[in-house]
């Protein structure tokens, strides 16, 4: 674990010396900001109207801010990965650090374990800051903890699974851009996927649905663990860093 936590660290050191870290979180922080406050905005306007009309108590802190803001922040994951996991393998292919690093004493599985964990530390510390949401929401008023918790759970397993998309295109190419575009187009099928569930069959549609990324959060937004949509979050982390280990092994023997 030693040599996986150093190019873990070596590789998130990395985020900060060049403008990407900076870019990433700037322009995730941004988005969400806008989100939440019009999500505010929209429970506020919609709650004053129930009360003006005596149409009962309204929405729910957790219906009308936490779902949709967490369900957003999901999507902009979506776009934001592809910039993070683009250069990990692709820039050591490009200038030629990948053979040194392969030919080093590190066993091939804690550079791919080392690579991921550093992406996903930077990820960590990009849902850590949007903690301030929920602070604000408990200063504000009482929302349900429960349902804030299991999202944070929900978003950091599901971003880690666009971060072993991410890590495996990266290593399949030397190109940032091809291996960014890829990772999006990945992540936004096993985003879509559920929606051909209406054409197809009784089987194909179970199928489907359970590959659906997105369709294992909905617990996840109400306040459920569910032990099904972990281990299926984890199991698809798992195969693509396992990918990304046969791509990086067929290229040293080549």
């Amino acid at each position: 674990m030693k040599n996986t936590w150093t190019i873990a660290a070596r590789d998130f050191r990395s985020y900060f010396t060049s403008p990407i870290a900076y870019i990433v979180i700037a322009g995730f922080m941004a988005i969400m900001g806008w989100m939440f406050f019009f999500n505010l905005s929209h429970f506020n306007m919609q709650n004053m109207q129930y009360q003006q009309y005596n149409m009962g108590k309204g929405m729910s802190i957790t219906d009308g801010i936490i779902r949709p803001l967490y369900g957003n922040m999901n999507v902009i994951f979506l776009f934001m990965v592809p910039f993070i996991t683009m250069r990990l393998f692709a820039e050591e292919r490009k200038i030629h650090t990948l053979e040194l690093l392969m030919t080093s004493p590190v066993k091939l599985s804690e550079i791919i374990l080392g690579k991921f964990l550093s992406s996903l530390l930077l990820v960590t510390i990009m849902l850590a800051l949007t903690t301030i949401y929920p602070v604000v929401l408990f200063i504000t008023g009482n929302p349900d903890l429960g349902p804030i918790v299991a999202s944070y759970a929900g978003t950091f397993l599901l971003a880690g699974c666009y971060l072993s998309i991410g890590i495996l295109f990266s290593s399949m190419t030397e190109n940032q851009i091809v291996a960014g575009a890829l990772t999006f187009a990945a992540g936004l099928f096993f985003w879509l996927v559920s929606w051909a569930t209406q054409s197809a069959g009784p089987v194909w549609s179970d199928i489907l649905t359970y590959l659906s990324l997105i369709s294992h959060f909905s617990n996840f937004s109400q306040g459920l663990l569910n032990t099904t949509d972990i281990f299926y979050y984890l199991s698809f982390i798992f195969v693509g860093l396992f990918l990304t280990h046969r791509v990086l092994d067929s290229y040293r023997w080549r």
